[in-house]
């Protein structure tokens, strides 16, 4: 492979990998769907299970953060091995998901990593399935089921 198109290449990824993180914590939704193939798959395991296609992906997504004060996805040590239009990659991960006055705490950590298959399409790298790890959390989980609360109570 040519030096340059793989530098090209795996610059371009971890610029996807980037703009996912960005786009969760902007709550920017429709940059998250730039980030993925319309069929593609994200299994969040015990954290969200499977969800298939890119719009029920960033339905899941948006759900789960739209009413945290914040968060902070911080992507890192990225990998990639690309053959042709298609790379496998993975990097280090840490969210950090905040409601303030959440019973239990405000705060709840999550490192892992994340497994991708990508695709290089016309409109650039995009990821076809991630699989989230989860290694370890820490804090209150229950800071989502009271940011979903405040979104239901709002919508009343």
């Amino acid at each position: 492979m040519d030096v340059l198109k793989e530098m090209a290449d795996r610059r371009q990824i971890d610029d996807l990998l980037y703009r996912y993180a960005h786009a969760l914590d902007g709550r920017d939704w429709n940059l998250l769907r730039t980030c993925f193939t319309d069929d593609a798959v994200a299994d969040f395991l015990e954290l969200g299970g499977v969800n298939e296609g890119a719009d029920v992906i960033v339905a899941f997504v948006s759900g789960a953060l739209s009413g945290l004060d914040a968060s902070q996805h911080i992507i890192s040590t990225t990998l990639a091995t690309v053959e042709g239009d298609s790379a496998q990659s993975t990097c280090y991960l840490q969210a950090q998901h905040v409601f303030k006055g959440a019973e239990g705490g405000d705060h709840y950590l999550v490192g892992g990593h994340y497994v991708d298959r990508l695709v290089r399409t016309a409109d650039g790298w995009r990821i076809a399935h991630r699989t989230l790890h989860a290694t370890w959390m820490e804090g209150n989980a229950s800071v989502f089921a009271a940011a979903a609360e405040r979104l239901k109570a709002s919508a009343a």
